[in-house]
């Protein structure tokens, strides 16, 4: 039997939709505006990528085209690049939540819940 514990968490993302919160640092998701099947294939091209980096770490010239890879793929899903989001507001992307406008609503997101008394 797994122990819950175990088991990874839902993702938290911000409530606009523009940011993942990893261990308390924004990370920019994927632009919701692309096409499914786009999406997918940016992802798959990422996870590709990925494998390659850890297939090439001793060959500094393959090593470097998968990173290259992996960076392609990144701008293409949104995550880095230009943002997707056309309203102004600046890209926080790995940023510590805590020194960001999105800091109160964070404090209470990641509250614990009281335990019930009997």
């Amino acid at each position: 039997m797994t122990d819950m514990s175990d088991r990874p968490s839902a993702a938290l993302f911000t409530p606009d939709g523009r940011y993942l919160i990893v261990r308390g640092r924004l990370w920019r998701a994927a632009n919701p505006d692309l096409a499914e099947s786009d999406r997918k294939n940016f992802v798959a091209e990422l996870m590709d990528a990925r494998r390659a980096i850890k297939q090439y770490r001793n060959d500094s010239a393959a090593l470097a085209k998968a990173r290259r890879r992996v960076h392609l793929a990144k701008v293409a899903l949104g995550e880095r690049g230009p943002v997707w989001w056309s309203d102004g507001a600046p890209d926080l992307n790995r940023k510590l939540v805590t020194g960001t406008p999105y800091a109160t609503w964070f404090a209470t997101a990641v509250a614990p819940v009281p335990a019930e008394h009997e």
